[in-house]
């Protein structure tokens, strides 16, 4: 979920989190030295004596991300000669891959946003993999349980993670330092912090001291409130109640009486414009993404990064998203599939390749503990993030309640056209209807 660009550069970097996707898989770049790929194990089907067998690998990544993505698919080809991987790039891929499901032309594995799992499992068009985690004796351990809940439908397990995010706080280092405050922990101190690091000139706002433009994070508030997006049974929505209500209050007294922020305010500064890179605003939320192009500013820009802040009652709370590698239920190379899946995604080296080329956090924990990611104080508070970052609610219609029921209410809200209690009630009425119309089996 990358949208900002800055004024000196056109770099973008876009992912989902609502997770968080991209065509371009952002702006990383390769290390001069990258570390060798491991040997990969026979395929379980054994080739013939002939050509390797040759499987496809779709992505709708392209840009950087295809050269990584091509990138393994080359290392994981010269460890072994009986599978051929080729990645092939598909815009609008999931209406392809839809179409190809029925009609034979299925690719043998896919790059996979998580939360569409539940969506798509029900139609029958993923592979599980649960018998081959146990024939390879792979430790469920060694990945975020809440990154494979996101791939499990059922009880069933139809991938393994590839990355894994979640948003952090960002703030302004300097700006932090000239009114001698520290980085907020709750609620409080960020009220307190934003007031301060607010600049207005007359009616002109000229510095936000939290940039609250992102409504799609209701979400995340609301865990730190101590609430849920939808009610333990998956049936309902959850946020027409006090924690709810704590939520938008606390953004109206952000926004209406501290005067932190003005709705619309970094869509004014131009497009283009990063209001954080221009110090146009002290605190945003986002995620690990962001860290290879804030980097690029050097001394420019002196940030750092905490968890979130907690809620009133010292509720924690991040919503994790991420990608992964999933087998399709059409795939004619299920097992030569699974064979490169787990080459990838089950080994600390080839984990680590790519994760350090892409510069994304890898959603195989052991390769966590390597130093650029450990060492780094800038990743650390991401990592203590995903300890208690949650997924979004998997339910088939989850994004569609959040997008056409909920979001909507909020905006106007935010726009002081509606007020809490008639949001989360419209909130509530329109999402429990889009989710019943949703419902796996209907």
């Amino acid at each position: 979920m990358k949208k900002w660009m800055t004024v000196l550069t056109a770099l973008s970097l876009t992912f989902s989190l609502a997770a968080c996707s991209t065509k371009t898989g952002g702006d990383q770049t390769a290390e001069s030295k990258k570390p060798e790929a491991t040997t990969a194990p026979a395929a379980s089907t054994a080739a013939t004596k002939g050509a390797p067998v040759e499987i496809t690998f779709w992505g709708d990544w392209g840009g950087e991300g295809e050269k990584q993505f091509v990138m393994m698919a080359d290392a994981f080809n010269k460890s072994q000669d009986k599978i051929k991987v080729k990645y092939v790039l598909q815009e609008d891929m999931i209406t392809k891959f839809l179409t190809a499901a029925t009609s034979g032309g299925s690719p043998d594995i896919m790059f996979w946003d998580r939360w569409r799992t539940s969506l798509y499992a029900s139609k029958n068009v993923l592979h599980p993999i649960d018998d081959y985690l146990k024939k390879d004796n792979i430790n469920r351990g060694d990945y975020y349980d809440e990154a494979l809940k996101e791939l499990s439908s059922g009880g069933k397990l139809y991938g393994l993670p590839l990355t894994v995010d979640a948003r952090a706080l960002f703030y302004n280092k300097k700006l932090f330092a000239e009114k001698g405050l520290q980085p907020p922990k709750t609620w409080d101190e960020l009220e307190n912090a934003a007031k301060q690091l607010t600049v207005w000139e007359g009616d002109k706002l000229v510095r936000s001291g939290m940039s609250m433009q992102d409504n799609g994070l209701f979400n995340m508030w609301l865990q730190q409130a101590g609430g849920s997006m939808m009610t333990s049974d998956l049936k309902k929505t959850n946020f027409n109640n006090d924690q709810g209500k704590q939520v938008l209050d606390f953004w109206d007294k952000l926004i209406n009486k501290d005067k932190v922020y003005k709705v619309g305010f970094e869509k004014g500064l131009g497009e283009g414009t990063d209001a954080f890179v221009t110090g146009k605003v002290a605190m945003t939320y986002t995620g690990p993404w962001m860290l290879s192009t804030y980097k690029k500013y050097g001394k420019d820009l002196d940030f750092g990064v905490v968890p979130p802040p907690t809620g009133p009652g010292g509720a924690k709370g991040s919503v994790m998203g991420g990608f992964g590698l999933v087998i399709p239920a059409g795939s004619k190379h299920k097992d030569e599939a699974w064979e490169f899946e787990k080459w990838w995604l089950a080994n600390k080296d080839n984990t680590l390749l790519w994760a350090k080329t892409s510069l994304n956090l890898p959603g195989f924990k052991p390769a966590l503990q390597d130093p650029f990611f450990k060492d780094d104080p800038n990743w650390k508070p991401f990592m203590d993030t995903l300890e208690f970052a949650k997924i979004r609610p998997q339910h088939p219609g989850y994004s569609v309640m959040e997008g056409d029921g909920l979001m909507p209410n909020i905006e106007l809200f935010i726009q002081g056209k509606q007020d809490a209690a008639a949001t989360l009630k419209k909130g509530q009425e329109q999402g429990d209807k889009l989710l019943d119309q949703n419902a796996a089996g209907k």
